[in-house]
């Protein structure tokens, strides 16, 4: 989790003026601004469930403690904040708050007055009164800034993204034969792509999928420390790296090596967005060959190594919960005549929309004419079958997800504090090693133990040795995990980590 002092450098028109972002054309999107705000007491601004009341009385950030910036269509300093519940905070002309307001009206518009040290006061600008108080005595009648008027900005999103650089308008990734962090690819592709931002005593260090940090001179550490560790600011809209110096990280010379610069203050250079990860798979069919592209425009089963031609991206559409694979060159496979599958469409569309059907070690891929994907004997792809047989099964393999970070509807997975259980409902997260095998997965702690169910339906974490999970990545950025023994994982009321669901529910849906 982000947990970071939002310092805006500019005005508060500047700010939200520049706030929207554009959808970039690999499919990927900037990661929505949610967080949560902290009071001068160290308490989380809460919507509760019942009566729209809200309070300043919890210690961390978990759902009912997210809320999302909103920026008014007409004046661009204008900013609303909706809870959880999607109902709006609001103050009358007495100073009473509450959260009812199902729509932008004049008592939700307030101002973002930022101070030096990036907490923020909200003034109301309907009454131009200040919002702050503790616990239940909240209210938006002070006519100045104290602290209690100030809140701190915990930034709630998934800490594993792709960084994209905004001057460069290319991603970062790691390069192993360099030993550094490159900014240089058009589309970010393969596991390298992936970074984990890790909160550490105030600051955040960005961990390579090798499990490396990024220290300000530019190389890769096996330990974090002083050097490796930077303040998030935001401005605009965008994420600026200051590190122990008051030096800003920014790509330099010609493959964009990521090191700190001589500015000590962000321009454009200066400035990232977050963006999130797609899972990116490879697909074995029953022949034991890899699907693939390198021959050519049809899709075909036909290679024995895995290359960026045997890696497909998986975008799951939020409505249909259809997928499109996209390649490493952004064209989208593609139902064409006679059933025939080919990496050629450029948009999205409905021949490029595939079901997907999860079968325990196995997956198969139904297309838009409502025929299954088969394997020729020349190992071509066509969607021409009416059932699933052999020839119709794929063995899927997550690539970009080596170290795991679940967080589900109460919050991350962690390691129970006392026991071998898991938690699933924690304000912080564990690191997590998931190992493929033959169609389902190990998930391995830092400890070097397995996760494993055990007879009373709990999961533990203490396993000697490894026991098989399957994945189902079944919405946009949330997979199910299923046992052995078949049943989903999911968090129980009580917040702990249990696998015995019968049914999917959003209790066993895992952001990741």
């Amino acid at each position: 989790m982000l947990l970071l002092m939002l310092l805006l450098h500019s005005s508060n028109s500047s700010f939200t003026a520049c706030f929207g972002v554009k959808m970039p054309t690999n499919g990927n999107r900037p990661l929505k601004l949610q967080f949560g705000l902290i009071n001068h007491e160290g308490r989380y601004l809460t919507a509760e469930t019942f009566g729209f009341k809200v309070n300043a009385s919890a210690p961390s950030l978990k759902k009912k403690q997210i809320w999302t910036l909103e920026q008014d269509s007409q004046d661009s300093q204008v900013v609303y904040l909706r809870s959880h519940l999607g109902r709006y905070l609001a103050s009358n002309k007495d100073g009473k708050v509450t959260c009812e307001a199902d729509g932008h009206n004049s008592d939700c518009r307030f101002l973002i007055v930022a101070q030096s040290d990036g907490r923020w006061a909200l003034q109301s600008e309907q009454y131009l009164r200040f919002f702050g108080g503790s616990r239940d005595y909240l209210s938006c009648f002070a006519q100045v800034i104290t602290d209690a008027e100030l809140w701190a900005v915990h930034l709630a999103l998934h800490p594993q993204a792709n960084l994209l650089s905004v001057a460069r308008k290319r991603y970062a990734h790691l390069s192993m034969e360099d030993g550094e962090i490159a900014v240089d690819l058009n589309i970010p592709w393969g596991v390298a792509a992936l970074l984990t931002l890790v909160y550490q005593e105030g600051k955040y260090c960005l961990k390579t999928c090798d499990s490396r940090f990024l220290g300000n001179d530019g190389k890769l550490l096996m330990e974090s420390g002083r050097a490796t560790a930077y303040t998030l600011e935001l401005k605009c809209g965008k994420l600026a790296f200051k590190d122990c110096e008051g030096k800003y990280l920014s790509p330099m010379g010609p493959t964009g090596t990521l090191r700190s610069g001589r500015c000590s203050k962000p321009g454009k250079d200066e400035l990232f967005d977050l963006e999130e990860s797609h899972p990116q798979v490879v697909l074995t069919a029953a022949n034991g060959r890899y699907v693939s592209i390198r021959q050519g425009v049809s899709l075909a089963a036909n290679q024995e190594d895995e290359t960026d031609m045997e890696t497909f991206q998986m975008e799951i559409d939020k409505e249909t919960k259809k997928c499109t694979f996209r390649t490493s060159q952004g064209n989208c496979w593609a139902l064409v005549a006679h059933g025939g599958v080919q990496c050629t469409a450029t948009e999205v569309s409905a021949n490029t929309m595939f079901s997907v059907e999860w079968l325990g070690h196995k997956v198969a891929l139904k297309a838009s004419n409502g025929k299954y994907i088969c394997t020729k004997k020349n190992g071509q792809l066509v969607a021409v079958s009416d059932s699933i047989g052999d020839d119709e099964q794929f063995t899927l393999k997550l690539i970009n997800r080596p170290m795991l970070i679940l967080r589900g509807e109460n919050g991350f997975i962690c390691h129970h504090r006392n026991s071998n259980t898991l938690d699933a409902s924690r304000s912080v997260y564990d690191i997590f090693t998931l190992q493929f095998s033959n169609g389902a997965y190990h998930i391995k702690g830092a400890d070097g133990r397995f996760w494993y169910v055990n007879s009373a339906g709990l999961v533990c974490s203490d396993g000697e040795a490894p026991e098989d999970f399957t994945l189902e990545l079944l919405e946009h950025g949330r997979l199910a995990i299923r046992g052995k023994n078949g049943k989903y994982l999911r968090g129980d009321q009580g917040g702990t980590l249990k696998g015995d669901g019968l049914s999917l529910s959003n209790s066993a849906l895992w952001e990741y």
